[in-house]
């Protein structure tokens, strides 16, 4: 038999959450099929304006927490909204930007590995890792040595498709966001030697500055550069991997048609970020619960700290991918412009017993 998928049910592993804020403790449960206790959570107001916060387990939560925003170069700051992270969901106190009360809002979450890490001496600087190799996800700290080339472990034993370097103490730095698939433009043709960078908190098109130097079987390069790696300042790398009908990482060239191009991911996408690479753009956040049904227009911009809106650039979400449908769009659709993205699953188009899903 064909293997359609290893993960039948991706909501073990992704799940999105909308829920009211109300200025104090805030108990959130997730709805999805499986319990989702997270490692990565992403938040962000809806209603009104506030930076996106990021938390994750290697770097800690409560207490300990501390947040870094999409939307900025900050340094990572201390941050106690987030009080825990509990077997199916999370709890919260104060207003943080993400639970003001009235407000409306989002939580993207990803399971990795319970929060248990290792060390990892793959590269010439030892690092932190958590990972999960069924969902293809890792959580890497280092610290930089502001050597030319140096290299760092990111858990798995090949390369993975999309990387995410974010500067922690020390001084500002972008979210350094490199693949192998891309080259300067967006386009197919770039290669271990010569991965291509965007900046997710910026609108910036796509650049040859090799702040990411090589992505590896199993590490990754890094220039003496302050965004990755600058001496004695600390850092997160997270890691993705494809895997079949779960995630799905690549580019599409737009064709200026509310017939747009249709994108193959091999499974219904529950979460997608797409950004023009050939251009300046903003990166467009869509997920299946804040539209639950085609056409799905309502987006978050990961770079400003905007609330969401109704926009012209409109997709639908297939059963085994999704379609443009804003025609001459220039975020997601303009003619012959190049596009990054990156998808999650809602379900995969066929299960590991050959069950075909549905589409919206």
């Amino acid at each position: 038999m064909a293997v359609y998928t290893t993960i039948d049910d991706p909501s073990v592993y992704f799940q999105t959450a909308i829920y009211n804020g109300n200025g104090g403790a805030n108990t959130i449960t997730n709805d999805g099929n499986a319990n989702l206790q997270a490692d990565w959570l992403w938040f962000k107001e809806r209603s009104s304006t506030s930076s996106h916060h990021i938390f994750d387990t290697s770097r800690g939560v409560g207490g300990s927490g501390k947040a870094l925003y999409t939307n900025n170069t900050d340094a990572e700051a201390a941050d106690t909204a987030l009080t825990s992270v509990n077997t199916d969901g999370f709890t919260l106190a104060n207003t943080g930007g993400f639970n003001e009360n009235g407000q409306t809002n989002v939580c993207w979450q990803w399971k990795c590995n319970g929060g248990t890490t290792s060390s990892n001496s793959s590269g010439s600087i030892t690092s932190t890792v958590q990972v999960n190799t069924t969902s293809g996800f890792s959580i890497v700290l280092y610290t930089g040595n502001a050597t030319e080339d140096a290299t760092v472990g990111h858990g798995f034993s090949s390369a993975p498709d999309v990387v995410i370097v974010k500067r922690r103490s020390g001084g500002t730095g972008y979210w350094i966001v490199s693949s192998n698939n891309l080259d300067a433009q967006g386009t197919t043709g770039g290669s271990p030697d010569s991965p291509r960078n965007l900046y997710l908190n910026d609108t910036t098109a796509g650049q040859s500055d090799r702040v990411i130097r090589q992505i590896n079987a199993t590490t990754v390069n890094l220039q003496s550069q302050a965004s990755a790696n600058s001496n004695g300042d600390n850092y997160v790398l997270y890691n993705f991997k494809k895997v079949q009908g779960y995630s799905h990482f690549g580019h599409y060239v737009g064709n200026a048609s509310a017939d747009g191009p249709f994108v193959h991911t091999g499974f219904k996408p529950a979460w997608l970020m797409i950004k023009r690479s050939d251009s300046s753009a903003n990166w467009h956040i869509y997920d299946n619960k804040r539209d639950a049904t085609n056409v799905v227009e309502t987006a978050l911009q990961a770079n400003t700290n905007s609330a969401e809106f109704t926009t012209t650039n409109k997709l639908d979400f297939l059963s085994n991918g999704f379609k443009l449908r804003g025609a001459s769009q220039s975020t997601t659709n303009a003619d012959g412009a190049t596009y990054f993205y990156m998808a999650f699953a809602e379900s995969p188009f066929v299960s590991s017993a050959g069950v075909p899903t549905t589409a919206k």
